[in-house]
């Protein structure tokens, strides 16, 4: 066992019966877990004995449950370390694919595990890699040019205090390597009369990690390849948690299931044909009794869509969220 992974971390799969009752009418094929974690999801598909699970996750950490599935599932559970960007890859084995998911929250062990710095109450290097990166958080904060650093900050942390927190860390980073207890003191410093809810370092360390861990763009691919890889019928299903995710799922889907002319009189020859059929237009949220068990669910949004057609193209998608990859792939110039 990894001596990262705590047994006593119970995790609680967010939306488990609303997703269920969703994907239930396609039991008897195969499902993606696009991110498989302590395996909430992909434990319940599997007492249906004639579904299959394929798990992905980026994260080596969480091999130790998904070779637990594997001995107790056999042939019909199979797990990949990789990015769910790279769900292309996947072969399906007898054409049955009937969905796709994706749950893009963390779990309790990835929080807790102070190796990986996800938590603001973390020590020592800041890290923040999910598994297969190119850069960590440290990187981030030791190289990247104080404009690109408030870039970062402001566009995926919607952080409002982002210039005076750069220059701080600008200043520091010049006589020492800041470290994650160093940083939440530079943020406390600035924000130290803020009366939100919410720590001071949580939209800081959102930026970070999503600039990380290139999320906006895994997203972008993982939700343009699962519905490449689709058939007609299935359904893709995507839990977010906060509302730049949020955004980008509810325009892939409400955009692609709709008709948009310029004049109903007058309707366009080129009309965008629809990919998706939207059963419920509104997100679906956690209910009283999940809140109540589960308490960091309250953010979470379930939004899905069934694939009513091929060969849809999405250059209106890339486009619009042009702005976000764009910052995403800012390079490093100290």
């Amino acid at each position: 066992m990894n001596a990262t992974i705590n047994l006593e971390n119970k995790h609680f799969p967010v939306l488990l019966k609303e997703l269920i009752s969703i994907i239930s009418p396609l039991y008897g094929g195969t499902f993606i877990d696009c991110t498989f974690g302590q395996g909430g999801y992909s434990k319940k598909i599997l007492e249906n004995t004639n579904n299959k699970v394929l798990a992905i996750d980026r994260d080596i950490d969480v091999s130790y449950f998904s070779k637990n599935f594997e001995k107790k599932y056999k042939n019909r559970f199979e797990f990949y370390n990789t990015k769910f960007s790279q769900i292309n890859n996947i072969i399906i084995k007898n054409n049955d694919l009937r969905g796709i998911i994706f749950d893009l929250g963390y779990s309790s062990d990835q929080i807790k595990n102070l190796s990986k710095g996800l938590s603001f109450h973390s020590k020592g290097t800041l890290n923040m890699k999910m598994g297969i990166n190119d850069f960590s958080a440290n990187d981030v904060i030791s190289k990247m040019s104080e404009k690109n650093l408030i870039k970062i900050f402001k566009v995926f942390g919607e952080e409002n205090f982002s210039k005076k927190i750069v220059k701080k860390i600008i200043e520091l980073r010049k006589i020492k390597n800041i470290k994650t207890e160093d940083l939440t003191r530079i943020i406390d410093s600035i924000k130290k009369y803020n009366n939100s809810k919410i720590n001071n370092s949580t939209k800081v360390f959102q930026a970070l990690r999503m600039f990380v861990n290139k999320e906006v763009s895994e997203l972008m691919s993982g939700l343009i390849n699962a519905y490449n890889l689709l058939p007609i019928g299935g359904v893709i299903a995507v839990v977010t948690f906060h509302s730049l995710e949020d955004k980008i799922v509810k325009f892939f889907f409400k955009n692609y299931s709709e008709n948009q002319n310029s004049s109903r009189y007058f309707p366009d020859k080129n009309e965008k044909i629809k990919c998706f059929e939207l059963k419920q237009k509104k997100p679906i949220v956690p209910d009283f009794n999940e809140l109540k068990q589960n308490p960091p669910s309250r953010s979470a949004k379930l939004r899905y869509a069934i694939k009513i057609n091929k060969n849809c193209e999405f250059d209106e998608f890339v486009k619009k969220f042009k702005f976000l990859t764009d910052v995403e792939n800012l390079k490093f110039n100290k």
